[in-house]
């Protein structure tokens, strides 16, 4: 599970690198998953994600990852219905849970090799295949990327074939069907308030 959690995490913390928009999906992919690494191996300690690494990380991600996408996906029907402000403040909060909750998870880097496949196309998305070696173990992991007008952004990660935003949209599905979007905003918020405390 702890080899799975660390995919994700390095799926969540994609940074810009500088990247020209028009790069392809899988060249932006990789180049920003080593530099992730990169970040990971210039650690002092190689155990622990300090404040320092984390800002560092937050920094670079910005414009890669579509948490509003993402959002959308995950909320489902009911997503229609939130006005453009909800939307817009249940992003960031989404956004949060992803950083909070598997930020830590990135101290679980060490050495671990991640290897990716040319992009596939199909109109206006692409999906990028790739996998985390480590123990002689290999993980499959594929990112799902959409054009956007500024450039190629992850909208959704499969781990061993099970999607993060299905995953999500599932959780969210009950609560929102017993406390409203309103609800699951609270729940998210407290989710953070927790995780903020334990640092």
């Amino acid at each position: 599970m702890k080899k799975i959690i660390f995919v994700l995490v390095m799926a969540c913390y994609m940074p810009t690198l500088g990247l020209a928009n028009d790069d392809a999906p899988d060249t932006v992919v990789a180049s920003t998953i080593q530099s992730i690494i990169d970040v990971l191996e210039a650690r002092v300690d190689k155990d622990t994600i300090t404040d320092v690494d984390r800002e560092n990380i937050r920094k670079v991600v910005a414009g890669k990852f579509d948490y509003r996408e993402m959002s959308r996906r995950s909320v489902g029907k009911p997503w229609r219905k939130m006005t453009p402000e909800k939307q817009t403040e249940f992003t960031e909060l989404f956004r949060q849970v992803l950083e909070y909750s598997y930020g830590n998870q990135l101290a679980g880097y060490h050495g671990q090799k991640v290897v990716f496949e040319k992009a596939e196309f199909k109109k206006d998305k692409a999906r990028v295949k790739g996998a985390v070696i480590d123990d002689n173990k290999t993980i499959p992991m594929e990112y799902r990327l959409h054009q956007t007008s500024t450039g190629w952004q992850v909208y959704d990660i499969k781990i061993e074939g099970v999607s993060m935003i299905t995953t999500f949209r599932k959780d969210f599905k009950s609560i929102i069907k017993k406390k409203k979007i309103d609800g699951l905003m609270a729940s998210l918020q407290q989710k953070i308030d927790k995780l903020k405390a334990k640092g």
